[in-house]
């Protein structure tokens, strides 16, 4: 089959072409933006690329065009499809039905946390031997690919050979107190399929979430809060689509669900069929006590009893409760939480997530995904956990619909407030003044209109012993390696 993929270069859409191409299918994909890396990683897999939205993209007519969620009516290779009457799904259905509909589907859901999480859970799946696929929406450092089919493909990574998870196959493993007991079988029929679960709309023409494609046996809630201001009038209208989530969750599945999140308690009243474990710090079912402040070490708890310690790179609260719920869900999958352990400590993070540019002249530069309060509060509060006093400036872009709505804009200077300088960098587009966030900052911000200016006014600033952070969900012009070149050059 032909598949002809519009909004092939996203990140969940170029996982879709690489899945596409690893079944067998002839791909081939338009997007008004053909850069490196995915453009690289698809053409590497012999998917062949076309710039921009023109109708002629699409003839000779192919056997289906996959239709991505940044297209909506107007756009010239939509019209011409659906004049031509072609025919058409979205990536999220193609996905459900084409992938995902035989398999044993773990699906991570959350406002913060998802790419993170599902690059884990795929990691400690591997390491269990269980050869898990995946579509993740960053590129995991332990795979070096944003997709795969997974071990039934024949197309898996090897698992590690050091035995430190037994081999299994996927079980179910009901709680304690239900009444099936413990231990009751669901044998798969392929490799288990961990995927990024994302609230956002699905296509121009169904604006249901695209989780609801997926249909889980295994759903991590990993937190819930308003964000997404140009599709979600509310927090409410986010609750409802995840309850939609958990309506797709069987009996015989499991629900994994942030011990400390309100609006996830509120979710699950709506009505919930499913076993349900809690994670947190300190609270739920599986517990982590903190070891170290900064989260790089913390003991395991299940039920009260001691699993072991882990040991790892990452920080942050936020961080911990990521594990927890990656730990979980492996062990809902089959996997033994104890031997899963020590697999933590060779987790690569997701590039892009506090990603350690280089270090230059005694300043450590680094680029963050972080794009909403909670996440930019918790990434600079684990930081500060690690470096103590040392100075941390940030560099922060308004770059997700929500930002440039301003509708994060009260919250962002509380979020701030482990910084010692924050450039903001306000685009004359910006239809909010980031003024008012600065203001609040009482001398430790500033704001500025290009990239360049940010650059320049960071390398003034900067000394030795400190932390530079870039903060945005875009490409932020390169800035992070930018800055680090500069101060080479000083």
């Amino acid at each position: 089959m032909r598949l002809h993929i519009l909004g092939i270069c996203g990140t969940f859409m170029g996982g879709v072409a690489a899945l596409a191409r690893e079944l067998g299918h002839a791909v081939e994909g338009s997007d008004a933006n053909v850069y490196p890396p995915m453009s690289t990683q698809l053409e590497a897999l012999g998917i062949g690329l076309m710039s921009g939205y023109a109708a002629d993209h699409l003839q000779p007519a192919p056997d289906l065009v996959v239709v991505g969620n940044a297209m909506s009516r107007g756009n010239p290779a939509v019209e011409y499809m659906l004049d031509a009457r072609l025919r058409y799904v979205s990536g999220p259905q193609w996905l459900g039905e084409t992938v995902l509909a035989e398999r044993d589907v773990l699906a991570v859901a959350g406002t913060h946390g998802k790419t993170t999480t599902t690059s884990l859970l795929a990691h400690l799946l591997e390491s269990a031997g269980m050869a898990p696929g995946f579509l993740i929406g960053g590129v995991p450092g332990n795979f070096g690919v944003s997709a795969r089919l997974g071990g039934a493909s024949g197309h898996a990574s090897p698992g590690p050979s050091s035995g430190a998870a037994r081999q299994l196959s996927i079980r179910e493993r009901t709680p304690q107190g239900s009444p099936e007991g413990e231990g009751s079988v669901v044998p798969p029929a392929a490799a288990p399929f961990v995927i990024e679960a994302d609230e956002y709309d699905t296509a121009f023409f169904d604006k249901r979430s695209k989780f609801v494609h997926y249909r889980p046996r295994i759903a991590i809630l990993n937190n819930l809060e308003y964000d997404h201001a140009d599709i979600f009038p509310d927090v409410a209208a986010i609750q409802r689509q995840f309850h939609h989530l958990v309506r797709t969750v069987p009996g015989n599945g499991r629900l994994i669900v942030n011990a400390h999140d309100e609006r996830l308690a509120e979710v699950l009243a709506m009505g919930c069929w499913t076993p349900v474990e809690t994670f947190g710090i300190g609270r739920g079912d599986w517990q982590a006590e903190l070891i170290e402040a900064d989260g790089s070490a913390f003991k395991v708890t299940h039920r009260g009893e001691a699993l072991g310690e882990v040991r790892w790179s990452l920080l942050g609260h936020h961080s911990v409760m990521n594990a927890l719920a990656a730990l979980a869900a492996a062990a809902a999958a089959g996997a033994e939480p104890r031997a899963l352990l020590p697999a933590f400590a060779s987790f690569e993070s997701v590039k892009r997530r506090m990603e350690l540019v280089g270090e230059v002249n005694g300043v450590r530069v680094y680029d963050d995904f972080a794009h909403h309060p909670t996440a930019i509060a918790t990434t600079l509060a684990g930081l500060r956990a690690k470096v103590g006093g040392a100075r941390i400036l940030v560099a922060l872009e308004p770059r997700s619909n929500s930002m440039r709505q301003g509708a994060h804009a009260a919250a962002l200077a509380p979020s701030l407030a482990d910084a010692d300088l924050v450039v903001f960098l306000q685009r004359a587009e910006l239809p909010w003044d980031a003024g008012r966030v600065t203001a609040a900052l009482g001398g430790r911000g500033t704001t500025v209109p290009t990239v360049d200016a940010l650059i320049a006014a960071l390398r003034t600033q900067a000394r030795p012993g400190d932390q530079v952070i870039f903060m945005s969900n875009g490409g932020f012009e390169a800035a992070p390696r930018r800055f680090a070149e500069s101060l080479r050059q000083a």
